[in-house]
């Protein structure tokens, strides 16, 4: 892979748009060289961005991974960046395993009630009682 890419290759690379490129950048979480109108992303901008689409898939807020990337820069072999990255790892599955036990409770409810639904209209036509 080459030193840096263009924005058109970080987009096919990473399955990103150019507005999305470049609101990463706005936001100070992407640092591409400019020459002119051009963007070139570096190793670390890609490294970065990988970081950030995982985040951002893991429901992590734009803050919270600006912050965990910025401990990169400690100097502390990332212990630091690891650890905080870790505990908002585990505070975020707790927050996805809550949302998905009362998600399984909202689909049980749901169905039981398509269930009597289905139920009471089959009593009350005799037409889709008798098929």
């Amino acid at each position: 892979m080459t030193e840096t890419m263009t924005i058109r290759e970080m987009c096919d690379a990473f399955d990103v748009t150019p507005r999305t490129l470049r609101f990463y950048e706005a936001k100070e979480l992407l640092f591409p060289i400019r020459e002119g109108q051009k963007r070139l992303f570096t190793r670390r901008d890609r490294a970065r961005l990988k970081l950030i689409l995982r985040g951002k898939r893991f429901g992590f807020s734009l803050e919270d991974i600006r912050q965990l990337l910025d401990l990169y820069a400690m100097g502390d072999q990332q212990k630091t960046q690891m650890s905080q990255t870790l505990k908002l790892a585990r505070q975020r599955l707790d927050e996805m395993v809550k949302q998905r036990d009362e998600l399984n409770v909202a689909i049980a409810e749901l169905s039981e009630q398509i269930e009597w639904g289905e139920r009471e209209l089959k009593g009350q036509n005799p037409e889709t009682s008798a098929a």
